[in-house]
């Protein structure tokens, strides 16, 4: 072996250390980001959430083939909207939300965020802004753009070319909020983005269903809630990542 062969050898040698080690850099970096997401949802039992403004847990609510089912088995039927949201136990400030939804042909619901609980305070709606859950196609409830599936209800229409999946069919959902930057995502595409606080903002408040409200989005930290609405909704893989 000579010179010129013996030092290609060596670099070829240290490259593949060094290639090694950005490997092993790059999986552990990322295995502890993963690890910074916190499960808010173990598949088996309701530990972790509870009935809005109560101690009881709601009948309303079941835990069926690891997801959270409001109002499991009413298919199209609506059996009328409820106060008894489910709130998580613990609160939350910026941070990054994921959950999986199917919801019944027609059906309406709602995930909320900020959510505060108080005797003078009888909805989370009041509180939390909302991600509106909604089938699009059939809807019974809502027409407007600003109170469809993905909207910042009664404030901000999604866009246009948000792809909701039929009835009864899984969608991904995730809300990011970061200091009032609020960002809306559906099937993985964002469909909404906002500035909580704005003068935009303020200004729809003002001229909407929220104008008299002194406690909506009122509140920096607080639980994330699912909506009963009376129809029947299913929830899955539910997590939340803190932004500092």
């Amino acid at each position: 072996m000579n010179f010129k062969t013996i030092c290609f050898s060596m670099i070829a040698l240290a490259t593949m250390a060094c290639g090694g080690k950005q490997a092993e850099e790059t999986t552990n970096t990322s295995s502890e980001k993963e690890t910074e997401w916190v499960t808010l949802f173990n598949g088996e039992n309701f530990d972790g959430w509870k009935t809005y403004g109560k101690d009881t847990m709601a009948t309303a609510w079941s835990i069926v083939d690891g997801a959270i089912v409001c109002n499991a088995g009413a298919g199209e039927n609506n059996v009328g909207f409820s106060s008894e949201s489910l709130v998580t136990t613990s609160t939350w400030g910026n941070f990054e939300f994921e959950l999986e939804y199917r919801i019944a042909k027609g059906g309406n619901s709602g995930i909320f965020y900020h959510v505060i609980e108080a005797d003078t305070l009888p909805f989370d709606f009041i509180t939390g802004p909302e991600y509106q859950v909604l089938d699009d196609e059939f809807s019974r409830s809502e027409t407007e753009p600003y109170k469809m599936v993905a909207s910042n209800y009664a404030m901000h229409a999604p866009a246009e070319t948000k792809k909701p999946n039929p009835h009864m069919e899984w969608n991904k959902v995730k809300i990011v909020y970061n200091n009032g930057h609020v960002e809306h995502w559906l099937n993985d595409e964002k469909v909404l983005e906002f500035e909580e606080g704005s003068e935009d903002w303020l200004a729809r408040k003002a001229a909407g269903k929220w104008a008299n409200s002194a406690t909506y989005a009122a509140f920096k930290e607080g639980a994330f809630s699912l909506q009963n609405h009376g129809d029947e909704v299913h929830y899955r893989n539910i997590r939340v990542r803190p932004l500092k």
